[in-house]
């Protein structure tokens, strides 16, 4: 008997509509039959109505120990330990059944001192008492107990070798399994199909087909099991084979060969067995759907989807959320307005989903029309809500979605929190993030990380260098996103030699690969300071070990080259980037300014009517300004913005106010 040691509380199922019961009490003391109540309280406990079967408990004037024992199984099984326990503490006697409930529940909750003090009280012990034990210390990793158990029974029943071969299996000790298999007496099916198991786990396939036609019986889970075994190993068609000559079918051959399809890309071949399938399953329908978007054929899945009976939410999720994935806004939010039944979950994809396809505003509209319809709002969409508004940015909308957070009670949570986090730092409002940062029970890699990089980007250096050392002191370990924040607050304030220090710290002690963003971080460090030849040999040194340098890293050291006049060097960056981006309107426009700069009028000439002759314009530049009644989006060179006069009306009283200020100085 195997048991699962993560057992979930069931929720109560206060929908399901149940006559109310009244027990005669004088009718029970006439001395009825308990059996009928017993069976009751069983079948209550089964489907997880735990109050109505503590509601009869309390109800029966008499009660007896399969009473109790029902009771005590049945808050295991619905996550209850502590009231199962208690009411054990209760019991008037105890009986064998009792013990052995209790040793179960114990062993699967992972109290095995609490199992093995009532294992060492029983005066006598049976085969399942025994059994218990073994597979109470098999789910709890204590393998040298259950062999030390499984040694002292006198008669050991197949079940108990079983539950130690299988244990021996699980923690891949192959050579004991199968010692132990050949001194067995007497085998079943179950031991047969736990050794069939091991051969496969043990990457034997040749071993594992002999072993299985070798076997005296073979029961569908044999079958089943050599199947998953092939495909697991991608030896599609053989499995298809034997799936062919299956003497008979279960829902779970079906569905493992239908899995192993998917797994290995035969989209179609599942396609075709799952409508051939006798008993279908909406679960099965959506990993075949799933697995087409995946691959990008969401169009396709869209096209069975619309002839099947089960299109379910889950199912036009997936397929929405696959044309978002493509960027196929028009599409997702077509499939999103003919949806007849919409959740929580498909508002959240549909929001997420515009944010990431930069439409961000729409986002928010939809996010508006969720709260005017009264819909749940979780914790995905106040997150999603978050990032649009750390998109824009919008200081106001997030502050408002903050007090939201706050009112629906998942402030506390984790990711809320990051979101917070990142969203205050985005907007410019740095006391706003650090206070949330610090008012976190906890913190994960991403609220470390969130404060490094913000306080990188508002130039706070020493403070992000801080919050990193103290984030090395916690159980938190830092990750690659972790250091491309402290390598950027490093680059920013000038700190070379915290930077280098930093960055063999990456290396040496995290043992975490630098990418193109650090690289990118510690050479516009070197070179912003005047360090050109150094970060330059970075760069020789990615090219000599085979790592590809990007166009991010050779646009560092291009601005610092620019910076110090350094025309050489400047020259050898620009014709990198050209080679990877040859579109690139900046790197001609630096260029071109370095040579003027430098009295090299012909070279400028020359890099402008290159940029001509390749079709390059230079893009305007934009800003986004937010204020009290909406944004306000600029243009470089561009006229047509209903307010251009007043704008240009007050930027020219700034600069003749800043002409005033600097003539007094002077």
């Amino acid at each position: 008997m195997w048991f699962n040691s993560s057992i979930k509380q069931a929720p109560k199922l206060s929908n399901i509509l149940l006559s109310k019961r009244h027990i005669n009490c004088n009718t029970l003391t006439a001395g009825l039959d308990l059996k009928p109540f017993n069976s009751k309280i069983s079948k209550f406990m089964k489907i997880g109505l735990v109050d109505e079967a503590r509601e009869l408990f309390d109800e029966m004037p008499r009660k007896n120990a399969v009473t109790y024992n029902a009771m005590i199984r049945g808050y295991f099984q619905n996550g209850f330990f502590e009231s199962a326990v208690y009411l054990y503490n209760q019991m008037p006697f105890h009986d064998i059944f009792s013990y052995n409930t209790m040793i179960c529940g114990l062993m699967c909750n992972g109290d095995v001192k609490g199992a093995e003090e009532i294992f060492e009280r029983m005066g006598y012990q049976d085969v399942v008492t025994w059994n218990s034990m073994i597979s109470g210390y098999v789910n709890n990793g204590l393998m040298d107990d259950a062999v030390r158990v499984f040694n002292q029974i006198t008669l050991k029943a197949v079940v108990s070798w079983n539950l130690l071969i299988g244990g021996l299996v699980k923690i891949k000790e192959f050579r004991k399994a199968e010692e132990l298999f050949r001194i067995m007496g007497v085998r079943d099916i179950a031991s047969w199909t736990i050794m069939l198991k091991a051969r496969l786990e043990a990457g034997g396939l040749v071993e594992a087909r002999e072993f299985f036609q070798d076997m005296p019986i073979k029961d569908v889970q044999a079958w089943n099991t050599m199947i998953n075994g092939y495909l697991k190993n991608r030896s599609v068609e053989i499995a298809e084979g034997l799936f062919q000559k299956m003497p008979e079918k279960d829902w779970t051959s079906w569905i493992t060969m239908i899995d192993g399809l998917v797994s290995n890309g035969r989209i179609n071949n599942a396609l075709r067995l799952f409508n051939e399938m006798p008993q279908k399953c909406e679960k099965t329908w959506n990993s075949i759907l799933l697995a087409l978007v995946r691959n990008g054929l969401v169009k396709e899945a869209h096209a069975v989807l619309e002839k099947s009976p089960l299109s379910g939410v889950v199912s036009w999720t997936n397929i929405m959320k696959g044309y978002f994935d493509t960027g196929e806004v028009e599409d997702a939010m077509k499939v999103f307005e003919l949806m007849t039944s919409r959740d929580t979950t498909v508002w959240n994809v549909a929001i997420f989903g515009l944010d990431e396809n930069d439409r961000g505003e729409d986002g928010i509209k939809l996010f508006i029309k969720m709260k005017e319809d009264r819909l749940p709002l979780d914790e995905a969409t106040h997150t999603s809500f978050l990032a649009i508004c750390s998109n824009l940015p919008s200081l106001n909308l997030g502050k408002q979605i903050h007090t939201e957070a706050i009112k629906a009670g998942i402030d506390h949570f984790i990711s809320t929190s990051n979101a917070l986090i990142t969203m205050y730092f985005r907007c410019g409002n740095v006391h706003s993030a650090l206070l949330e940062f610090y008012s976190m029970a906890c913190h994960d890699t991403i609220s470390w990380n969130s404060v490094i990089c913000g306080l990188a980007h508002h130039g706070q250096a020493e403070n992000a260098i801080k919050i990193f050392e103290k984030m090395r002191l916690s159980t938190v370990k830092p990750n690659q996103i972790t250091f491309v924040g402290v390598l950027s607050a490093c680059s920013h304030a000038g700190l070379v030699e915290h930077g280098k220090f930093y960055f063999c710290v990456m290396r040496n002690e995290y043992f975490i690969q630098s990418t193109n963003e650090h690289y990118t971080s510690i050479v516009d460090l070197l070179g912003r300071f005047g360090h050109i030849e150094e970060a330059l040999n970075i760069l020789r040194q990615m090219i000599v070990h085979g790592v590809e340098v990007c166009a991010s890293i050779w646009g560092a050291l291009l601005g610092a080259c620019r910076m110090h006049k350094n025309i050489a060097v400047a020259k050898i960056c620009g014709e990198k980037i050209l080679e990877l981006e040859p579109y690139n309107s900046g790197v001609y426009m630096i260029l071109g300014e370095m040579y003027l700069a430098s009295g090299m009028k012909d070279e400028a000439e020359k890099v402008w009517v290159r940029m001509r002759n390749t079709g390059v314009k230079k893009q305007p530049g934009c800003s986004w300004v937010e204020s009290s009644n909406g944004g306000k989006v600029f243009l470089a060179g561009d006229k047509t913005h209903p307010e251009f006069e007043k704008v240009s009306c007050v930027l020219n009283l700034i600069y003749l106010e800043m002409e005033i200020r600097v003539s007094s100085v002077c």
